[in-house]
């Protein structure tokens, strides 16, 4: 092999073809030497980002060129490709585009500039018939349209004979050379421009050269001041290199609208204080996953006329639809009918390691309902809560919304019968990459189903253990086929324990790598034990190392390739028979990362619970911020202790404005917001029929590692918190995808549950709750209120809720009724007053399918949450 350097003399002496004719339209002049290159690594010193391919082998570098094997016999020749995105043309420039090609055995390609989404007009071509000897190819033309976000696309298909094709020394030079990007960032005091809750916390962040405290000033919408202090200055912040001053307004609690926030000679966006801020997010963040279902017509009238469309993926020409779905070739010999699910991002796979942890959320979010004193009874999430088409069938409509995900994890599973029976598949996408924008049922491209993974079954078994006991109150048959499938899936991935999948399947869809499912078998185990109570779950779980290991990371306590701190969260509040001592620990472990996503909250200027290097900058960062939130929320629903309650609210800040781009990531939220993201469906600025994102959908937020062209063109050399565009071109900052919304819906739940956040009161009762015998299909349960308080309590309503698929059937001395899973239990006539350390007794006769029967761990006393005892 020749060295790179070396190479430059050889190709000297190649042959050149000079191409300078006939592309309809365009005009032709001569590009001076010293015009600047609009493309990036065209050397490819730097490996083979930012360049993509489609219908093609891995991309790799050899010899100092970009090399790749193309199969023969493709129909066209846009059938394979090679190309970089973001390319900036300037209407009546003069460029010109040049590269060096060689393929063995020899074929043709073309070289084409265009419009990289539909109708994809070509801007530039050449035509040019690549053999084993590298020649020099070139062209000159005048650019007949703007477009900063162009597409060289290098056409390599259709041959008959299979085919290595090698690129170096790619570039267009001409136009002019970008101008430094400055972000509009505002003025220059950041808030939350949502607002904040009454009893919460109040936090900005000031930008300012001034190194001694600055007065600031609350103004109404009228403009009068009704408050004041100092800023307290922070330095220069990590994330954003910033020098910036911190003000805490917490001590003013008076709601209102249209406030703003002076300080420095600038005013902040407006924003409101309202126990009722997040009514409404905790909705939009959830109405997202309706607005992203396969398989399914969307009906306008119940989320707006813009974002009406067909079913996609049903197989109505010229869509190939997900009914009668085949492998990829050499995996298997069945087809299955994988229809439904969500769309898992910007494109239209349906991946199942993903599709399970945003599954797991919104699963969460209502089994939260049974165990958190703020979200008690579940009403904001119960049956006509959200716009969905099953609202009205008595069932929680959060539960609707999973169960359209739920349907198509199931149908992953690989039959009884075949090989790998039990296990799932990995996912199911188009065979090659598709363009923006691309409605689903416009989508022409083959579907295939991937081989089966360990990680993919270890989640189906997980959420349909989940799936189990929170259904059984509502649909015992549908709960009794996810619990089936579970422990079927638990099987089949003890029998193959370390089937991986490829982190080179990328071609149509992300590849969703996973090599180490040890976290996978924990939160699997975790899950079937708390619905099922079977020993061999327990000593699974127990036995894992990471039953006891520290499982909450600080750059994002959990994700789709890291979810043993699901089953922790899951064990330390769900109901279950760990022992006393073991249930205290795991709590702990809950509280202990909580007080360190605390420190590093306070230790940030903008109040976030990230650290503030580039590393934890992450594509998709924005979840990862949230999930430390959930933490946040979880130890506060473990312990009522107000500052993870105010940590976990304070997080939003950062999400709806209080950072250093001054902007928030939820589309719809604050005075300036992101809706912009990277999506085949909502691609309104590609196309103006097109819907943006509906609202409440989360960016993915800075990377600091800008893994797409656009973003890396923009903005190279960016501090992390400046890491970001809102701009539909910048897959790696600005996407959507399920597990980040799942994040944002679970989080905007418990911020709506919070109303006012008052000071947390102590409790007035106590509550022993004590299951007298069990047997086969029933339980014997006495329950004792104790008034702890200094007053009477005349007239009572005990409330709380079973894990599963308990129902009461009698009782005495209380009037019990159960309504899914929650009963309440009222007081009679005679036993309605209970005097200051009084007691009054209980009990009832419950029926049950079998599985655990363990004591709630939340039960209130009128609406407040009683001690147990």
């Amino acid at each position: 092999m020749i060295p790179h350097r070396r190479r430059l003399a050889a190709l000297a002496a190649a042959t050149t073809l000079v191409l300078t004719g006939a592309t309809a339209g365009v005009a032709y002049a001569e590009v001076p030497p010293d015009a600047p290159e609009q493309l990036r690594n065209g050397d490819f010193s730097a490996g083979t980002s930012p360049w993509f391919s489609y219908g093609t082998g891995d991309l790799t570098v050899v010899d100092g060129r970009l090399c790749t094997t193309v199969p023969g016999g493709l129909a066209n020749p846009w059938d394979a490709g090679i190309g970089q995105d973001a390319v900036p043309l300037i209407a009546g420039a003069d460029y010109e585009l040049s590269f060096d090609v060689s393929a063995t055995p020899g074929a043709a390609l073309k070289a084409v500039l265009q419009l990289g989404s539909a109708p994809y007009t070509t801007y530039a071509s050449l035509d040019a018939t690549a053999t084993g000897t590298a020649q020099h190819v070139a062209r000159t033309f005048t650019a007949p349209a703007d477009n900063p976000s162009a597409q060289l696309v290098f056409q390599v298909g259709g041959s008959p004979a299979a085919q290595t094709f090698c690129l170096d020394n790619v570039s267009l030079r001409g136009g002019e050379a970008a101008p430094p990007y400055e972000p509009d960032t505002g003025p220059r005091v950041r808030v939350n421009q949502v607002g904040y809750l009454p009893g919460g916390p109040k936090n900005a962040t000031v930008v300012t050269d001034d190194t001694d405290p600055l007065p600031w000033q609350l103004r109404s919408a009228a403009g009068a001041v009704v408050a004041s202090g100092e800023t307290t200055p922070r330095g220069v912040d990590a994330a954003s290199q910033q020098r910036v001053h911190t003000v805490d307004f917490s001590s003013f609690h008076t709601p209102g609208t249209g406030y703003t926030l002076v300080a420095d000679g600038e005013a902040s966006h407006p924003f409101d204080i309202s126990g009722t801020l997040y009514d409404r997010l905790r909705v939009d963040s959830l109405q997202f996953f309706y607005a992203q279902r396969s398989g399914t017509p969307i009906d306008g009238g119940l989320i707006g006329a813009g974002y009406a469309r067909p079913a996609g993926h049903l197989g109505v020409a010229p869509n190939q639809g997900d009914t009668d779905v085949p492998c990829q070739p050499g995996v298997c010999d069945h087809r299955l009918d994988v229809r439904g699910g969500w769309y898992d991002a910007g494109d239209h796979g349906k991946y199942v390691v993903n599709g399970g942890i945003a599954t797991y959320q919104l699963l969460s979010a209502f089994e939260r309902t049974k165990t958190a004193e703020t979200a008690a009874g579940g009403g904001a999430l119960g049956d006509g809560t959200l716009r969905v088409p099953e609202r009205g069938n008595t069932v929680p409509d959060i539960l609707d919304e999973a169960r359209w995900e739920l349907e198509f994890l199931l149908r992953m599973q690989v039959p009884a019968g075949q090989p790998l029976a039990g296990m799932a598949h990995h996912k199911i996408h188009d065979r090659s990459w598709t363009g923006l924008p691309l409605a689903p049922q416009d989508d022409p491209q083959p579907r295939e189903l991937h081989p089966p993974s360990t990680a993919a079954t270890l989640n189906l078994a997980a959420v349909a253990a989940q799936c189990a006991r929170l259904f059984a109150p509502y649909d015992a048959a549908f709960a009794a086929r996810c619990g089936s499938a579970a422990k079927t899936a638990y099987a089949a991935a003890k029998a193959h324990p370390a089937r991986y999948a490829s982190p080179a399947d990328g071609n149509g869809g992300g590849a969703y790598d996973d090599s180490n499912v040890t976290d996978e078998f924990y939160w699997a185990a975790v899950e079937l034990w708390l619905t099922t109570g079977e020993q061999a779950y327990l000593t699974d779980l127990t036995a894992s190392p990471l039953h006891t290991a520290d499982v909450f990371a600080a750059g994002g306590a959990f994700g789709w390739q890291s979810v043993a701190a699901l089953g922790r969260l899951d064990l330390a509040t769900v109901p279950n028979a760990l022992p006393a001592a073991e249930r205290s620990r795991i709590r702990t472990s809950v509280t202990a990362a909580a007080d360190r996503y605390l420190a590093t909250l306070r230790g940030q200027a903008y109040g976030l619970p990230l650290p503030g290097e580039a590393g934890a900058y992450v594509w998709g960062g924005n979840s990862n911020i949230i999930n430390n939130a959930i933490v946040l929320a979880t130890a506060f629903d473990l312990t009522r202790d107000a500052r993870y309650r105010d940590g976990a609210v304070q997080a939003a800040d950062y999400l709806l404005g209080r950072n250093a781009l001054n902007m928030s990531y939820v589309t719809g939220w604050g005075e300036r917001n992101a809706h912009h993201q990277h999506s085949r469906i909502f691609a309104h600025q590609l196309d103006p029929d097109l819907p943006n994102p509906p609202d409440g959908s989360l960016a993915g937020g800075p990377n600091a590692a800008l893994q797409d062209p656009y973003a890396a063109n923009l903005l190279a050399g960016c501090q992390p918190m400046f890491c970001y565009v809102d701009d539909i071109n910048s897959y790696s900052t600005n996407e959507v995808a399920i597990n980040w919304n799942s994040a944002l819906a679970w989080l905007a739940s418990f911020l709506a549950d919070q109303r006012d956040a008052a000071a947390v009161a102590a409790p007035s009762c106590a509550v022993t709750y004590t299951t007298h015998g069990s047997w086969p299909d029933g339980f014997n349960t006495q329950v004792i209120v104790r008034n702890t308080g200094t007053s009477a309590v005349d007239g009572w309503s005990l409330r709380w809720a079973f894990t599963g698929d308990q129902k009461v059937q009698s009782s005495w001395s209380a009037r019990v009724s159960q309504s899914g899973a929650t009963v309440t239990a009222r007081n009679e006539a005679w036993n309605a007053n209970i005097a200051p350390g009084g007691t009054v007794t209980f009990g009832l006769i419950g029926t049950t399918a079998g599985g655990p029967n363990p004591a709630p761990n939340l039960i209130t006393l009128n609406g407040t949450a009683c001690a147990r005892s």
